[in-house]
């Protein structure tokens, strides 16, 4: 979690960056910004506000993490605060080098230097870069003697931060600790932020374990054409039962728990195998589970049965109260239901 209370922005530089294939160019900053306490304080909160997820990454690159280029800038900033203005200029010249894409939008690039960053109980600096591509209109209401006017104007939404990214100064020979936000790309435009600019891969932390495991339920579940659709639903809800109720995750503990059948656990394991191969991710045996991953992992969870277009069936308990049969003289399938009351 990031605490920001005490955070100082330090330094700040702005660009504007725009679309390469439109050939829009670069305008650069002859100066860092001088912005006064309140705007300093504003700019936290746009800077920091859309940073709420636990979900982390380092920077990294394939064969040498020094050929990374936000890597090597952020870098050399960290090592010298100084030179945010030159390295800010880098970043702007990379990030247009990676805008190649038709319905990436030009704006205003900031690079940030902070101080007394909070991280997970950490006291470290961070350097920010952060894209604001958007623009809202918004009204100004002011007075003149004894009357009102009012006007519109064109600027930037402080709630809501279009693109971002934190690098703080820990894990550096991984690569830094690294958050990141884009609110404004769809599509295949979305990835030149997080994978060609940046250029990042996921942390192998509790998040990013437990995110995963909970993916490979829900895939297996759904791929296995041996499960039915209230085993499909019975398997998942105890699996999210699982990681609320538990601190700490093991791989046998908890097949044993979701999964009845010895031969359903053994394609578990043999599809657990396949699963991190195809996707390329890691998934311990053992972790610490991450609260946050669970909570937003079990919204997608799908535990409701479609019965053609007259009814649904939402199974959030015990599968033993409920049956399926044939009716014959009807020749169509039907649920039964148990329960005690009904409200």
């Amino acid at each position: 979690m990031i605490h920001i209370d005490n955070v100082i922005l330090d330094k700040i530089c702005l660009h504007k960056v725009g679309n390469k294939v439109e050939e829009e160019g670069v305008i650069f900053s002859k100066s860092p910004l001088c912005v006064n306490e309140n705007i300093s304080k504003l700019l936290v909160n746009y800077f920091f506000a859309n940073f709420k997820s636990n979900e982390y990454y380092n920077l990294f690159h394939d064969s040498d993490l020094n050929l990374n280029e936000i890597f090597v800038y952020a870098s050399n900033i960290f090592d010298n605060k100084d030179s945010i203005l030159q390295q800010s200029k880098n970043i702007a010249k990379h990030l247009y080098n990676k805008s190649m894409h038709p319905k990436i939008n030009g704006g205003e690039l900031y690079i940030a230097y902070f101080k007394d960053c909070v991280i997970d109980g950490q006291l470290t600096d961070g350097v920010g870069i952060f894209k604001s591509e958007t623009k809202e209109t918004y009204l100004r209401v002011f007075s003149t003697g004894d009357d009102f006017e009012i006007n519109s104007d064109f600027g930037i939404n402080i709630n809501k931060l279009d693109k971002g990214c934190l690098i703080f100064n820990l894990e550096r020979e991984k690569g830094f600790l690294v958050g990141i936000v884009d609110n404004s790309s769809k599509g295949s435009e979305a990835r030149y932020w997080k994978d060609e600019f940046l250029h990042v891969k996921q942390r192998n932390d509790e998040y990013y374990y437990t995110n995963n495991i909970i993916s490979l339920c829900k895939n297996f579940v759904s791929k296995n054409k041996n499960i039915d659709n209230v085993q499909k639903a019975d398997i998942l809800n105890k699996a999210v039962s699982f990681f609320e109720k538990n601190d700490f995750f093991d791989i046998d503990e908890f097949s044993n728990q979701i999964i009845q059948e010895q031969s359903l656990r053994d394609e578990f394991q043999s599809y657990k195998k396949t699963f991190e191969e195809e996707r390329e991710v890691v998934i311990a045996d053992d972790f610490t589970i991450s609260e946050n991953a669970t909570k937003k992992q079990s919204r997608s969870i799908k535990n409701i049965i479609k019965l053609d277009k007259n009814f649904k069936i939402t199974i959030d308990g015990d599968i033993r109260y409920l049956e399926k049969g044939f009716d014959e003289h009807r020749k169509l399938n039907f649920y039964k239901l148990f329960f005690r009351d009904e409200e």
